[in-house]
């Protein structure tokens, strides 16, 4: 009778546990590359990547960038829209404080920080299945210089919807960008930088720098 109860327990336990990991979620456009391109998400630039939600809600996103030596993101405009920066807006607001983080990876090749941004405590409400678009703009930090969004082509990305669509406000389409996006009680997780980057190193001169893309 005891080894009858404590089974019962134990599958009560795990039944109640399996809603909660259900409710978490996640679609990883692949990591951060830091080598190869990136697009400007300042000065009226607005970038756009596509994912297909996984799950009920958004809670948080991850993303890499490139900044000057020394830079550091203090805020960020987002936008969950249905089309490319176009269409119904699920949920748009601008990151900043306590709920963004950026910690820098590495200096590439041509002298940029690679940062990772992290954007938490969201609750964008959507449905399973449906594509949306991920729109970054109105990127700031203390000296004003650009800020670029990291572009991987959607190497090494998983999940439903992999890889992402991408576009930029000025040109169109674009190959896409390294983030992540997650909801339930979980958010957005962490890109890992892709390991050629970590060796990159270099010194970038300062002038003809606004660009809205490198090359």
């Amino acid at each position: 009778m005891k080894l009858r109860i404590a089974s019962l327990t134990i599958l009560c336990l795990a039944l109640a546990v399996i809603p909660a990991f259900a409710q978490n979620w996640n679609y990883d456009n692949g990591p951060i590359n830091g080598t190869t391109d990136a697009w400007t998400i300042n000065f009226g630039y607005i970038v756009s990547d596509s994912y297909i939600a996984q799950g009920s809600n958004v809670t948080g996103f991850s993303f890499g960038v490139w900044e000057y030596p020394g830079d550091s993101l203090s805020s960020v405009d987002w936008s969950i829209t249905l089309g490319e920066n176009s269409g119904t807006i699920f949920g748009s607001g601008t990151a900043s404080g306590s709920s963004l983080t950026d910690k820098f990876i590495s200096t590439n090749q041509f002298g940029y920080d690679i940062d990772l941004i992290t954007v938490t405590g969201l609750n964008v409400p959507e449905k399973q299945g449906v594509t949306y678009w991920l729109n970054l703009q109105n990127a700031a930090v203390p000296s004003g210089d650009p800020v670029y969004w990291d572009e991987n082509s959607g190497k090494g990305c998983g999940g439903s919807g992999c890889p992402s669509s991408a576009s930029e406000s000025s040109v169109g389409t674009i190959a896409s960008e390294a983030f992540t996006i997650g909801g339930g009680s979980g958010g957005g997780s962490t890109p890992e930088p892709g390991s050629i980057m970590l060796f990159g190193s270099g010194v970038v001169g300062l002038a003809g720098l606004l660009r809205r893309k490198l090359f």
